[in-house]
């Protein structure tokens, strides 16, 4: 793959063009849909592109969790997502020069990714020092998060979920990178299948343990009911004051997610590229929203300012039930609420 043929799949893959091995292609909308479902996720291999050019831009290593650029770029390699001369250029200068020209269409989302790896990895160490021993990443995608912390957290049981396709090539370079026994990989379609399944099919989770879940970059791509369940299959599955760290879009003036001043074109991208937006929120509506889910909305648990470039960023905590008397209700372990058969 040639330079030219590089910066396009970079471009291609941000801003929704459908990407087939080396090409970018042109198909219709259903062609397209057959397609990615059985293919791993566009989104998830952009977002580790961006990553590792990320690594090369002046002063975001004071930005990034340390060891995450290394650990990425060799993940896509070992995985088979990405060829090593792919890799190679996206650590150029040149690609960091290329996305921040780019950057106009979503002011500030290139160096914001960089921000939201750290809020999300912030919040899982916060989690751990607070007490959680498990972990849970959806739509885990290539993130090495993982593997990077169960060395020094041995105690603490990680989990990462994601679309079979994505996690059969993750967990190939994982393999070849070290396995480590306390990350578990779980492949399921959360667009298809409940995550209440997917984890009781996991005999070390735990859903009494005080837990840190991570949906980064995730919800945006769900219908607003399927947002709602995940929202609420995750209160069922987790102890009290376990935490979800989440990012989310703002909803505009029009209804639709606020991509800012490009949102138009940027959204029709995207949903060209078979993976399109759809939940956003406003966020002074976020607290009821969450309330009705199970989680109460903590945003002094945060530590960010709260958005960079055009994505929110939120924390919620589980606490228990309190009755009219003031009795703490634990919901019995075969009963919890919002459960659906």
């Amino acid at each position: 793959m040639n330079q030219c043929e590089l910066v396009g799949l970079h471009l291609a893959g941000r801003y929704g063009c459908f990407i087939e091995g080396d090409l970018i292609e042109s198909s219709s909308s259903n062609e397209r849909d057959s397609v990615r479902k059985d293919k791993p996720s566009i989104t998830a291999y952009k977002v580790s592109l961006n990553v590792v050019t990320l690594g090369s831009k002046p002063g975001m290593d004071k930005v990034l969790p340390p060891g995450i650029v290394e650990a990425t770029a060799n993940l896509l390699v070992a995985s088979g997502a990405a060829r090593a001369r792919v890799v190679r250029t996206s650590r150029s200068r040149r690609m960091v020069s290329i996305y921040d020209a780019f950057d106009r269409l979503l002011p500030g989302q290139f160096e914001a990714l960089a921000h939201r790896k750290a809020f999300c990895e912030r919040q899982v160490r916060e989690g751990i020092s607070a007490g959680a021993t498990q972990i849970l990443v959806l739509g885990a995608g290539y993130d090495t998060m993982g593997w990077r912390l169960t060395p020094e957290c041995s105690r603490v049981s990680f989990f990462g979920i994601d679309h079979p396709a994505t996690a059969r090539l993750k967990a190939k370079g994982i393999e070849f990178m070290g396995q480590r026994d306390n990350l578990c990989l779980i492949a399921g379609d959360l667009g298809k299948q409940n995550l209440v399944d997917l984890l009781k099919a996991s005999e070390s989770w735990d859903r009494r343990a005080r837990t840190v879940i991570v949906a980064e970059g995730l919800v945006m791509y769900l219908p607003p009911e399927a947002v709602q369940d995940l929202f609420r299959q995750c209160a069922e599955m987790v102890g009290v004051g376990s935490r979800i760290a989440f990012t989310c879009l703002p909803t505009g003036a029009d209804g639709r997610p606020d991509a800012g001043p490009w949102t138009g074109l940027v959204l029709w991208l995207l949903k060209v590229g078979g993976e399109p937006w759809i939940w956003s929120i406003r966020p002074e509506a976020l607290s009821l929203f969450l309330g009705e889910m199970g989680w109460t909305n903590t945003p002094e648990l945060e530590g960010t300012t709260g958005q960079h470039g055009v994505e929110f960023y939120g924390v919620a905590t589980k606490s228990p039930e309190i009755s009219e008397t003031g009795e703490v209700n634990l919901p019995e372990q075969d009963n919890l609420p919002g459960r659906q058969d």
